[in-house]
């Protein structure tokens, strides 16, 4: 019989850097000229945001923070090293960096022999910048899933060598930061990426706003899949992998909310409270809320990377997971919610 592991993990903040660069999305959008003077100042913001900004422009926050971070992500490598699967599954969404003006698929899995993953420069490792490892894949595996996801009427778009990044973000901070002490990850994966960013992928680049050229509705990309769609998704990915010879760990790699993405609030603070509402409906296994949740929600809370967890939300329903079931470890704080997730059953 097949096991599944299902892993959630956040790929974000930056902790291949220092603390003091954890505050510097902020300090860009305190930068845009058309900020209302009423939200400007620290003192008018929420007070668990001030709280965050003190007296040292997040540097505190940011070092307690990496620090309850680094704790989740060693309990999730070991919970991965416990299973020791045949490879890992990720689901992570591309911000400009192989889905761009050429083909945007809605997702593709990536069947590549292997991965290369680049150093960041002025890393907290004191690595050399520009240093590269390599990660295997499993073409196998990677060309079973995608003809099983296309029977089962999933049109799966794949690859069999990089477009033009070796590999997304999402999955190399996912691996460095399972890695964070540095002391390997030989893991096969199968990095299956997501179009989080829709209608911003091109027209933003998957990124931070551009205040001195204000995106125009006309300029909007065409969205993203659908949360539905990708819930459906992960469940007819978890049924297949259940009904392969592999023992395969899956993992949603993503935050929830961004700020950068959540206009309603200035680009300033994401919107906390839709997060939590999520959290509570998948630890009590609300998974109606999850496969219902609507595309407006996820673009007006700046929630697109979520769509990375409605896969593994899919996954975990098909696998029949409820709360008892499953570990969650968060990192709540005001300006950067995180939720780690480890789920285990061996019965399939």
């Amino acid at each position: 019989m097949a096991e599944i592991l299902c892993l959630g993990i956040s790929h974000y903040p930056s902790l291949a850097g220092h603390d003091e660069r954890m505050s510097g999305i902020l300090k860009l959008m305190l930068a845009n000229p058309h900020l209302p003077e009423d939200v400007r100042n620290p003192e008018k913001w929420p007070d668990a945001m001030r709280a965050e900004w003190g007296s040292d422009e997040g540097k505190s926050a940011a070092r307690d923070h990496r620090q309850r971070l680094v704790n989740a992500f060693e309990k999730t490598r070991e919970a991965l090293d416990a299973f020791k699967p045949d490879f890992v599954l990720i689901w992570g969404d591309d911000q400009y960096e192989n889905f761009k003006e050429d083909i945007i698929p809605p997702y593709c899995v990536n069947a590549h022999a292997r991965f290369k993953i680049t150093v960041p420069p002025s890393n907290v490792w004191g690595e050399p910048s520009g240093e590269t490892f390599e990660v295997p894949g499993n073409v196998a595996a990677a060309k079973y899933l995608t003809s099983r996801l296309i029977e089962e009427g999933f049109d799966t778009a794949y690859s069999y060598k990089p477009l033009h990044h070796s590999l997304g973000h999402a999955f190399t901070n996912a691996i460095l930061y399972l890695d964070y002490q540095r002391g390997g990850f030989s893991y096969p994966i199968i990095p299956v990426t997501v179009n989080c960013y829709g209608s911003l992928v091109i027209s933003q680049r998957g990124g931070l706003p551009s205040f001195d050229k204000p995106i125009k509705q006309i300029d909007l990309d065409p969205p993203a899949p659908t949360p539905k769609r990708l819930f459906d998704m992960g469940a007819a990915t978890a049924r297949i992998l259940a009904d392969s010879p592999w023992r395969v760990a899956i993992l949603a790699s993503s935050g929830w909310s961004h700020a950068f993405l959540t206009s309603k609030n200035h680009y300033l603070w994401p919107d906390t409270d839709a997060d939590r509402a999520m959290y509570d409906a998948l630890k009590s296994a609300d998974y109606d809320t999850w496969r219902n949740y609507s595309a407006e929600a996820i673009d007006n809370s700046g929630q697109q990377e979520m769509l990375n967890w409605m896969c593994l939300a899919g996954a975990l329903q098909e696998l029949g997971r409820t709360g008892a079931d499953t570990e969650f470890i968060d990192t709540w704080i005001f300006n950067s919610s995180k939720v780690f997730l480890i789920s285990r059953h061996t019965e399939i």
